[in-house]
């Protein structure tokens, strides 16, 4: 670990540009790295925070075919999506770059060409998976196949996502090719490879030995798996048209592969944000003064702490990361979150139906963190937090003093008078705070963090409850001259901590206390007038409102319809029965009727009792679908009936056929009759 470093270079993961940003992104990604670089910022501490588009790659050429557009077109729409998502909600890059730019492709194949020039590339000619119909090689997400480990039948060439196993696209039994469906041949191809198995040494040194006490358990524990299953050359190119080209002679038609490419994209956007701001980026990639941190979510883990190390490690003049605090899975309603099954919250929609409650998201994203193992996000959860705590204790925390400022002191603050034991242990509680809320922070525990900053909501509402200014005010007014002044440095104080966590909220509260720049976290540990008398503060505003149960049903129906869309979607028919003679169908009769009356079955939950008229007659009819229908809903129903089943005896009545039914995409219950007016009773089905 860096003891304290001269500057920070923190970077998120680049999203891929097939598709817009969702909450597991933002909980595993990107608000805690803000929060980091936030906090940071406020200790003055030098901070470059990068991030950019994550453009090349089989993601994007698969959107892009499935979309009937350009790779390019692709990439332009979605990068779009994702600037104006981070922007609003308030996510505060530094310098925000897409690979895609000219800066990156020079970036990245000054590189490959420095590491190629050294030898630390083995070139090597190997069998790869070749689509003969589509006429190309098969990049690892264009095939699909049943995986070795699990028996999966639908993992990738790269990664089995039942299992979490790291495949190639030759170890999967039964392949085929998601371009035509067809099953792929063999054919040879030139590739060049990292030799991860030089490094083994390094790595262990550097990570199982170096950083086995800071780094996080769920980090280190999958580093150590790889590395004790021994490492191997891995290739660095791909027979892609989408991509950086691979920088050398005999190389025509190949490309840089996305995850060569794309973590030199941190230091291409340090570059672009260099040249910007007039700056030299060299020293935050090459100063061993400098600390790297990376925030990844827990399956790019392998390529930031094992490959990138390596490729930094051979290209020889760049620093390593510090730490790569990377999060664990977020899961919607119990659900994988899956981009493309639509099973998502997706930011720039959440943005439009809860304007200006950016923090909400944040608070509700932060609390409940994917820190150490994989969370749940429920909208009843996120409404409960926003209403319970954010309303609740800091709401109306704040609420409750600038109001009572404002009536007892037209919005001045007061002179306090002498301090009693309980405003004194308030005040020296309230100056522990920023190094508690610091200490984990530092350590990467921003659910934690968040945690004791609430501590201080709640240190507020504690010291007024317990103190009760609106009582004392008639027979002490000038005890609550000092009441009111310990309350607003509470105030005055959640303006500065809240900032790397609720920014949006930072930025309210310190208007209303007419606060015109952060507080210095120094300042509150060690200083109790945070907020001088006789300062002018702002009228009341609530800072958070609360969240009503209709708005929370509308996001709630909104992913039951995904739901119901996918099952439509993904549904199978029944393979055929086997074959019959029409003989066997000319013995069932089948008829149209209509029901003349229903009643449910006595202690029967799934039965009712039918009178249908046939056309032949009229009869009883015993029918298992109690729990889909209501007998007064179904009375004057048409319907399809197979009269002449065998009577049967269901408890006590003889059923004399059967209503034939089917099922709906939701799974319910349909009865299959003529779509035709005018059918009449006991005509004939044949």
């Amino acid at each position: 670990m860096i003891q304290n470093p001269k500057r920070y270079t923190i970077t998120a993961a680049l999203p891929y540009t097939n598709g817009p940003i969702h909450i597991g992104h933002l909980a595993g990604v990107y608000v805690p790295s803000d929060i980091y670089s936030r906090y940071l910022r406020l200790q003055g501490r030098d901070v470059l925070f990068v991030c950019g588009s994550d453009e090349h790659g089989v993601a994007i050429s698969m959107k892009a075919k499935k979309e009937g557009i350009t790779p390019q077109e692709v990439i332009d729409k979605y990068d779009g999506i994702i600037r104006k998502s981070f922007s609003d909600f308030g996510i505060s890059f530094d310098n925000y770059s897409r690979t895609s730019a000219k800066i990156h492709h020079d970036t990245a194949s000054e590189f490959f060409r420095k590491l190629y020039d050294k030898g630390d590339f083995i070139e090597e000619v190997t069998e790869q998976l070749y689509d003969a119909k589509a006429d190309q090689f098969l990049a690892d997400r264009f095939v699909v196949g049943t995986c070795p480990k699990c028996g999966n039948e639908e993992a990738y060439g790269d990664q089995c996502e039942k299992c979490g196993s790291t495949l190639n696209a030759t170890d999967l039994i039964n392949p085929k090719s998601t371009i035509t469906g067809e099953t792929p041949i063999l054919k040879s191809t030139k590739h060049w490879f990292l030799p991860l198995d030089r490094y083994e040494e390094f790595l262990k040194e550097w990570i199982l030995v170096g950083h086995k006490n800071d780094w996080k358990p769920n980090v280190y524990g999958q580093v150590k798996s790889w590395i004790d299953g021994g490492l191997e050359p891995r290739a660095v190119t791909r027979d892609l048209d989408w991509g950086i080209d691979v920088p050398v002679e005999g190389a025509e038609g190949k490309k840089l592969y996305v995850w060569f490419d794309a973590p030199i994209g941190y230091i291409s956007s340090t570059k672009e944000w260099a040249l910007r701001e007039g700056k030299d980026w060299e020293p935050y990639w090459k100063d061993q003064d400098t600390k790297l941190v990376h925030f990844i979510g827990k399956d790019n883990i392998v390529f930031h702490c094992i490959i990138f190390p390596a490729m930094l490690k051979a290209e020889g003049s760049y620093i390593l990361p510090d730490n790569v605090p990377a999060n664990e899975f977020l899961n919607l309603e119990g659900k994988k979150l899956s981009t493309s099954k639509n099973w998502a919250v997706w930011l720039h929609e959440y943005l439009e139906e809860f304007p200006n409650q950016q923090d909400v998201l944040r608070y509700a994203l932060t609390s409940n963190a994917p820190e150490t193992k994989d969370n749940d996000f429920t909208w009843k959860d996120f409404q409960a937090r926003n209403n319970n705590e954010l309303v609740a204790i800091y709401g109306n925390f704040i609420n409750r003093v600038v109001v009572l400022t404002n009536k007892y002191y037209n919005g001045i603050v007061p002179q306090p008078n002498e301090l009693s034991e309980v405003d004194e242990a308030t005040l020296t509680e309230l100056k522990a705070y920023p190094a508690v809320i610091s200490s984990s922070v530092e350590r990467y525990r921003f659910r934690e963090a968040l945690s004791e900053l609430m501590n201080v909501a709640r240190l507020g509402n504690k010291y007024l409850a317990d103190e009760e200014p609106w009582k004392v005010i008639k027979d002490n007014p000038e005890r609550v001259q000092t009441q009111m002044y310990v309350a607003l440095q509470i105030a005055a104080a959640l303006s500065s901590l809240c900032e790397p966590f609720l920014p949006f909220t930072a930025k309210k509260l310190s208007g209303i206390l007419k606060i015109e720049s952060p507080l210095n976290w120094n300042t509150i540990a060690q200083n109790s007038d945070l907020i001088p008398a006789g300062h002018q503060i702002g009228e009341a505003e609530l800072l958070f409102t609360k969240i009503e149960d209709e708005e929370i049903q509308k996001q709630i129906d909104k992913l039951e319809a995904t739901k119901t869309a996918n099952t439509a979607e993904n549904k199978k028919a029944e393979p055929q029965k086997e074959a019959i003679q029409f003989e066997d169908f000319a013995k069932m009769d089948i008829r149209t009727g209509t029901i003349l009356e229903a009643e449910k079955m006595p202690k029967a939950n799934k039965l009712l009792i039918l009178k249908v008229d046939t056309g032949i007659d009229v009869r009883t009819i015993v029918s298992g679908i109690a729990e889909s229908f209501k007998p007064e809903d179904i009375i004057g129903k048409k319907v399809t009936v197979l009269v002449n089943l065998a009577p049967r005896n269901l408890r006590g009545v003889e059923s004399q056929g059967m209503i034939l039914m089917t099922t709906n995409t939701e799974g319910k219950l349909v009865f299959v009759n003529p779509d035709a007016d005018g059918v009449a009773n006991g005509e004939t089905i044949n």
